[in-house]
């Protein structure tokens, strides 16, 4: 018997999963708002972690594990994510997920992710595949996309550039680069495209 956690922040969707993941015989399925605390987690850690990727950008709320601690003594992680978000993709990695499913699939894509990464496997759904070549694509440095966040937030460049301790001429400087990197008109049109590709 796989034991199976579901952690989601949204009841509905949590409710779902659960309800379609007890369908399965071989699973012993339970939920949570969040992880629990990890003395808890000691006595009764699941085999596997399943989350929706959007979960992972906020660890502090759900208990999700963070970098380097997605598999392990405390489970493996399995995330379910959608197509062409390559920038999500790489931050559920980075996160340490042995498993990507794509929510948009087939629910026996998940039942079959889950019996893999119980067993220790990695799993990587078809239709996420040349997503995942993307991910390793990334135009942008990581000052680029301090700057973007903080623009996408509304922050004027002064502001932008208080927060970061830099110049606003260096703050122009790297928001024209990220605009220029990413084929975008403007820095609010470069905002939606990396969040459209889950860089932000």
């Amino acid at each position: 018997m796989i034991h199976v956690q579901v952690v989601h922040r949204v009841g509905l969707f949590r409710s779902a999963l659960v309800a379609l993941l007890r369908c399965e015989e071989t699973l012993h399925v339970s939920a949570s708002l969040k992880r629990p605390a990890h003395q808890e987690a000691l006595c009764s850690s699941p085999h596997v972690w399943v989350t929706d990727i959007d979960c992972l950008d906020d660890p502090a709320r759900t208990g999700m594990p963070g970098p380097g601690n997605g598999q392990g003594g405390m489970g493996a992680l399995l995330v379910l994510t959608s197509e062409r978000k390559p920038g999500a993709l790489m931050r559920a990695f980075e996160a340490g997920a042995l498993g990507y499913v794509n929510r948009d699939g087939d629910p026996s894509r998940l039942i079959e992710a889950i019996h893999r990464v119980a067993r220790g496997e990695r799993y990587v759904d078809d239709s996420l595949a040349c997503d995942f070549l993307q991910a390793t694509k990334l135009p942008l440095t990581p000052r680029e996309l301090s700057v973007l966040a903080l623009a996408a937030e509304g922050s004027p460049i002064g502001d932008i550039a208080a927060s970061l301790h830099l110049s606003s001429g260096t703050i122009r400087n790297y928001l024209a680069s990220a605009i220029r990197k990413v084929g975008a008109r403007n820095r609010m049109d470069a905002v939606r495209i990396s969040q459209d590709a889950g860089w932000l």
